[in-house]
C-alpha cells in the first residue's frame, strides 16, 4: 500500500497550524515507516469507478466512489473497501482485485477516499477518537455512504462488508467493532486490533510493538466500542506477513485473541490447513461449527495486501507499491462472507423489496413507519441498523422505546409464505424528538477515550462544539454537558442537566 501509516491528523479548521505540522509530519513519517515516501496515487478517475456525491453531512470530509456492475439486481451485498496511506480509491479499484469478484458474484462496491487535507499522507485515521468512535467523524461518513449505497442501489443491509488495507484495515477493525449492526463481516489486511490507540505516539506503538493485553481486555475495547447490548457479532478474517516491519505480525496474534473473544470462543483454531503462497489458514468455528474469525499467515510477505495476479478462477489484482505477488487475498475473503453463493449467508426469498417505505410520525421514544404492499406476502421485517427488531402483517409498524433526539435507520423486506424474507427495501431515516442532556466530568484524557472529546497536538477538543479543553491528560479535568447526539460543550461553571 502507499505509506502505511503515518499519522498526524489535522483539525479541518486550523489550516494555518496544520500547514506547518504537515511539513514536520512528513519528514517524522519518513524516517519512520518502511520503504519510504510514496507519491500520492491519482485521484479516483479509473473507467468504471464513479464518484457520488450527496451522501450524507460527511464530516469526515471524506470522498465516495462506487463501482457498480451492470444490471445488479436489487438485493445484492455491499462491500467496503478502504485505501492504505498515500493511496486513492482508484488505485485500491486497480490493484485489490476486489472489482472482479464484484462483477462475477454480484455485488457493489464501495470506495471511500480520504485526503491530505485530513491527514499529510492521506492515511484514514483510525487512531483519533474523534474519527474512529461510532457516529463521529470519518467513521460516521464512511457509514453515511453505507445508507447511500443501499437507498441508490437498493443492497441487502443483511449483506453488507468492509476490508482495507494497513491504514484502511485499523479503521476497519474500529468500524466493525462500532458499527455490528451494520457489517455483516470485515477483512482486516496488515492492521491493528480495534481501538489499540487513540493518539499518533500509541498507533506506532500498536504497529510495532502492540501490547500484549488478554484476549478479555481486547474485547472489552470492542463491546464498549459497540451498542449497548449488541449481541451479534461480524465474521472477522485476518491477513498479515510474517515479514511485516511496518505493522509486525503480532498484531494478527491480538487481533485473533481479540475477536475469538468477542465471540466467546477459544483461541485454538478449530483446523488448520495450507493454501498456495506459503499461507497457513487457521480458523476458528463458533457454536454452530461455522468459521467466526479466519487468520491467513503468509510466510516472507512484506507488508502490503496479498494478490495473485492472473486468468484463473482463485486469481485477482495486480501488483504494484504494497500490493505483493502471494495470493488473492480478495477471492478467499469473498468465498468467506459467502459472496460466492455456496457460503455462510443464506439467499433472500423470492419477493421483492416493498417500495415508497417513509416514516408516518415520530415522538421522543417512537418511530412510526409505512410502506406499499407486496403481492404475496404474508408478513413484513422490520430492520433497525442492520439488525431485525420487529415483524408486522400489515403495512405499518411503530418502533417503540427508542432514545430521544437520536437518529435511527431502517429497512423493510417482504416474507413469503414459506417464511423467507426477500431482499430489504431503500432505507429511511427516522430522529426522534427531544433531547435529554447528560453530563460529564472527567480528566481530558478520560473524556478523550470515551468519544466526548479528542486530541489535536496534544491539546483536547470538545467532540462538536470543538471548545478548547487544555491539555491533553489525566490531570486536566472538565465537565463537558452532551446537549446533543455527538455535541458536547464545556460547563465547568455549573451543569444544567
Amino acid at each position: 500500500m502507499g505509506q502505511p501509516y503515518p499519522p498526524l491528523r489535522f483539525t479541518k479548521s486550523r489550516r494555518l497550524v496544520a500547514g506547518i505540522r504537515r511539513r514536520l509530519t512528513a519528514a517524522a513519517g519518513a524516517l519512520a515507516l518502511a520503504g519510504g515516501l510514496v507519491a500520492l496515487g491519482p485521484q479516483a478517475s479509473a473507467a468504471g469507478l464513479t464518484q457520488v456525491s450527496g451522501f450524507g453531512s460527511n464530516p469526515g470530509n471524506l470522498s465516495m466512489y462506487a463501482y457498480v456492475p451492470d444490471a445488479l439486481p436489487a438485493g445484492a451485498p455491499l462491500v467496503v473497501a478502504l485505501h492504505g496511506c498515500t493511496q486513492s480509491a482508484s488505485d485500491y479499484y486497480a490493484h485489490s482485485g476486489w472489482p472482479t469478484f464484484a462483477d462475477r458474484y454480484g455485488f457493489a462496491l464501495v470506495l471511500p477516499q480520504t485526503s491530505s487535507a485530513n491527514n499529510a499522507n492521506s492515511c484514514f485515521n483510525w487512531f483519533e477518537p474523534g474519527d474512529s468512535a461510532r457516529g463521529q467523524g470519518e467513521a460516521l461518513s464512511i457509514r453515511q455512504m453505507v445508507d447511500k449505497a443501499v437507498a441508490q442501489y437498493g443492497s441487502d443491509t443483511r449483506r453488507v462488508y468492509i476490508t482495507g488495507l494497513s491504514a484502511g484495515a485499523g479503521m476497519t477493525a474500529n468500524m466493525l467493532a462500532a458499527y455490528p449492526d451494520v457489517f455483516a463481516g470485515g477483512s482486516i489486511a496488515s492492521g491493528p486490533p480495534a481501538f489499540c490507540a487513540n493518539s499518533v505516539s500509541t498507533a506506532y506503538t500498536c504497529m510495532y510493538s502492540p501490547p500484549d493485553r488478554s484476549p478479555a481486555q481486547w474485547g472489552a475495547l470492542v463491546r464498549s466500542a459497540a451498542p449497548a447490548g449488541t449481541a451479534s457479532w461480524p465474521r472477522v478474517a485476518i491477513w498479515q506477513g510474517t515479514a511485516d516491519t511496518t505493522v509486525r505480525p503480532a498484531n494478527a496474534t491480538e487481533l485473533r485473541d481479540q475477536w475469538t473473544d468477542v465471540w466467546g470462543i477459544g483461541q485454538t483454531p478449530s483446523r488448520t490447513r495450507s493454501l498456495s503462497g506459503g499461507t497457513t489458514l487457521s480458523e476458528y468455528d463458533d457454536a454452530s461449527g461455522r468459521p467466526a474469525v479466519q487468520v491467513y499467515s503468509l510466510s516472507g510477505m512484506a507488508h502490503g495486501l496479498a494478490v495473485d495476479p492472473g486468468s484463473g478462477p482463485d486469481q485477482c489484482g495486480s501488483t504494484g507499491t504494497y500490493y505483493l505477488d502471494t495470493i488473492c487475498s480478495s477471492y478467499h475473503t469473498a468465498r468467506f462472507w459467502g459472496l460466492d453463493g455456496a457460503g455462510q449467508e443464506p439467499a433472500p426469498g423470492s419477493l421483492p423489496a416493498p417500495a415508497g417505505l417513509a416514516v408516518a410520525s415520530v415522538t421522543d421514544t417512537t418511530a412510526s413507519l409505512r410502506w406499499d404492499a407486496v403481492p404475496g406476502a404474508v408478513s413484513y421485517e422490520i430492520h433497525r441498523g442492520g439488525t431485525k427488531v420487529g415483524g408486522a402483517s400489515s403495512t405499518a409498524y411503530t418502533d417503540t422505546g427508542l432514545a430521544p433526539g437520536t437518529a435511527y435507520g431502517y429497512t423493510v423486506a417482504a416474507v413469503d409464505a414459506s417464511g423467507a424474507a426477500g431482499p430489504v427495501s431503500a432505507a429511511v431515516t427516522a430522529t426522534t424528538t427531544g433531547y435529554t442532556p447528560t453530563c460529564h466530568t472527567a480528566s481530558n484524557y478520560d473524556h478523550t477515550v470515551a468519544g466526548r472529546a479528542y486530541k489535536s497536538g496534544g491539546l483536547t477538543y470538545a467532540t462538536g462544539s470543538g471548545q478548547a479543553m487544555g491539555l491533553w491528560n489525566t490531570f486536566t479535568t472538565h465537565t463537558l454537558e452532551q446537549t446533543a447526539p455527538g455535541h458536547y460543550v464545556v460547563a465547568d461553571s455549573g451543569c444544567p442537566a
